[in-house]
């Protein structure tokens, strides 16, 4: 699986020489498009490498010096992707940033990493960094790439991504010895350099800084490309947050190792049509993106006519019972090969198609669990969907499921290099070249997470199974008991409750208390989609949770998942005894959830603290008011009636065998 690295590859041990590189074996290969004003623009290796020459050029010229931090604030644009490099170049250190942080949030960041510069862009990034740059005394220069909007703004420190470009192109006109120079600095780089900065989440705490080097990144990266058969000639969709390790392995560290083409779409809300243009080889998502994909399949085959409903059941029938055997190479008889022969041609092409994915070699998807039957739809219509397992101090890579050993309940075996070890209280430990050099001016955090031989505390409670996958049960620090001595994994009953496309999100309570609660996010487009064609009338999205019909279909829900836990002997003691549809969506701006969409437990308890006690004091029903964060910053309450409803609780399977 891991093919050994070549003598000419060791040293090409950072990205700067990795992009040089490229820009001689594949000078005229693509390397980077972008969809703008409806027209694919395309560069090759050769023509990017220059325009960050240039870019490194110019931000020499506006003073910058080794060592200096670098924000990078956007969505996905060749501009932010070659900052990066052109940062690199010079021996800076890039520090991607959620494009959708408050304000407050990117103060923290930007100040605790000391940036000098600041790269974002669009106008709303200038403006968000306009109104928070009186907090942030380092900040010196801002960079944007899209001037739209910018042409009135006179500050001197402000400049487009174009005229620094432009600097650059003039300082080595007037000194020609300035690019032997910028050479000379790329050949002096070292893998053990730090490379990049990227900030955890935060869910219990201050994000913290993540220190990466050349090492880590291009290790990993090479290790994933071989693992997966990826090289020059494959393309990926790069829609991903840019703060988040994964778009920076996939769009970056593997696109620069590999020398595949990466795509930037034209906006966060054309990146399904725009898929559909490009047709990635190799793709990325989260369990809610294959979710929704599959939501939205099925929302429009209702409006389909009779016989095409037909078809289309039939032939899926067909490929749950073949495709996945096919697309494994076990054997199926020539009657069933033919029938998926038909089927791909009058249903499982035309979606794949739709979905952008006709030619795709890989996908993965990570972050929570996935659904089996949404992970075995995919799969069955002959897309190679696989899982991974990792972190942002593993440069990603902790497992991944090999060909052939694909299963909707584990995460794969050990990456490539990776160790894996369980601790004696169930916490998976893991060392790899790619594990973090340490968290940025925190060097307690930093003893904590990592010992001193490079094992790695993932704050993750699992296990290997026997064929040597490894089996994610919830967060270690999570797990807690019920009174009675059960065993209470919340994450676990969220991912079940999930796995219904009804349901975005959902919180678990149970730790130290009598029984199990939930409170339930509706996914607003299929419960809308669903009461459309029910003729359900509503006029908001609290009026719709507390519908009588929503509360049926939730508990409908919820019942499955008790049954579920009923036939699994760890968890049949921790089934949902009540619940409730929350009057608001959980909400990043509202502190709720991370920008990486992970609950914050701690904040939500406190926040909905009298939802909480209603669910165990008996009441039917209890009147809140919520603070929430509109968009454009400003303030509001929203006030409900919460319904609480009681469900049916099962006798574990043990129980009824042992009856038996």
């Amino acid at each position: 699986m891991n093919a050994p690295v070549r003598k000419s590859d060791a040293s090409l041990d950072t990205f700067p020489k990795l992009l040089l590189n490229n820009a001689k074996r594949f000078a005229d290969r693509p390397a980077m498009r972008l969809k703008d004003y409806g027209i694919w623009q395309t560069w090759t290796w050769a023509e990017m490498a220059r325009e960050i020459e240039d870019y490194s050029h110019g931000l020499r010229t506006l003073g910058f010096k080794a060592g200096d931090k670098v924000a990078v604030v956007g969505s996905n644009r060749p501009a932010l992707y070659w900052t990066f490099a052109a940062v690199q170049a010079i021996g800076g250190v890039p520090i991607p940033v959620y494009a959708d942080s408050v304000a407050d949030e990117m103060v923290y960041v930007l100040e605790h990493a000391e940036v000098r510069f600041a790269v974002v862009q669009d106008q709303e990034q200038v403006d968000k960094l306009l109104s928070i740059k009186d907090q942030l005394p380092n900040l010196e220069v801002i960079i944007y790439d899209w001037e739209r909007g910018l042409g009135d703004y006179d500050e001197p420190f402000l400049h487009s991504v174009k005229d620094v470009q432009e600097m650059g192109r003039k300082a080595v006109a007037a000194d020609p010895s300035l690019k032997e120079k910028w050479l000379d600095e790329i050949a002096k780089g070292k893998g053990e350099d730090l490379s990049v900065m990227l900030y955890t989440s935060g869910t219990t705490g201050k994000p913290k800084g993540v220190m990466l080097s050349y090492d880590n990144l291009v290790i990993s990266s090479r290790n994933a490309n071989a693992f997966d058969n990826f090289d020059e000639n494959d393309e990926i969709i790069a829609y991903l947050p840019l703060a988040w390790v994964g778009d920076h392995i996939f769009s970056y560290g593997q696109s620069m190792t590999a020398g595949y083409c990466v795509c930037c779409p034209e906006s966060p809300e054309t990146v399904t049509e725009n898929r559909r243009e490009i047709a990635p080889t190799y793709f990325f998502a989260p369990p809610r993106v294959f979710e929704g994909l599959l939501t939205d399949i099925m929302v429009r085959m209702e409006d389909a006519s009779a016989f095409k409903q037909k078809m289309f059941h039939y032939f899926l029938g067909v490929a749950n019972q073949v495709g996945e055997k096919l697309l494994n190479g076990d054997s199926v008889g020539f009657l069933d090969r033919l029938k998926y022969k038909l089927g791909d041609f009058f249903v499982y092409g035309p979606l794949k198609n739709r979905l952008g994915m006709s030619r795709m070699k890989v996908g993965y998807t990570a972050g929570e669990a996935i659904g089996p039957e949404i992970f075995r739809f995919y799969r069955s219509l002959g897309l190679n969907l696989k899982q991974l397992y990792g972190q942002t101090e593993a440069s990603v890579y902790v497992t991944a499921q090999p060909d052939g050993q694909i299963s909707a309940d584990t995460v794969g075996t050990p990456s490539p290099d990776v160790e894996i070890e369980i601790a004696d209280n169930g916490e998976v430990m893991y060392r790899s070249p790619g594990v973090f050099m340490g968290y940025y001016k925190n060097d307690a955090a930093t003893k904590d997470t990592k010992t001193k031989d490079g094992w790695v505390h993932t704050g993750d409670a699992g296990f290997l199974d026997a064929n040597g996958h490894l089996r994610i049960i919830d967060r270690a620090k999570d797990v807690g008991k019920l009174n009675n001595g059960s065993m209470f994994p919340p994450k676990y009953i969220e991912n079940k409750l999930k796995f219904f496309p009804n349901i975005k999100e959902a919180v678990a309570i149970g730790d130290g208390r009598d029984y199990v609660a939930v409170m339930l996010n509706i996914d607003l487009q299929p419960v809308a989609n669903w009461a459309e064609r029910n003729n359900i009338a509503y006029g908001s999205y609290q009026e719709l949770a507390n519908h009588p019909l929503v509360y049926k279909m939730m508990s409908e829900h919820v019942d499955e998942v008790n049954r579920d836990l009923a036939s699994e002997e760890r968890v049949a003691g921790a089934q949902i005894s009540r619940f409730l549809v929350l009057h608001k969506e959980l909400d990043p701006d509202d502190g709720e959830l991370t920008r990486t969409m992970k609950v914050r437990r701690s904040l939500i308890n406190e926040r909905y603290a009298p939802l909480i006690d209603a669910l165990y004091d008996g009441s039917t029903e209890k009147y809140v008011e919520t603070e929430v964060t509109f968009e454009d910053g400003r303030k509001g309450k929203i006030s409900a009636t919460v319904k609480i409803a009681d469900t049916k609780i099962y006798a574990p399977q043990a129980m009824k065998e042992a009856a038996e």
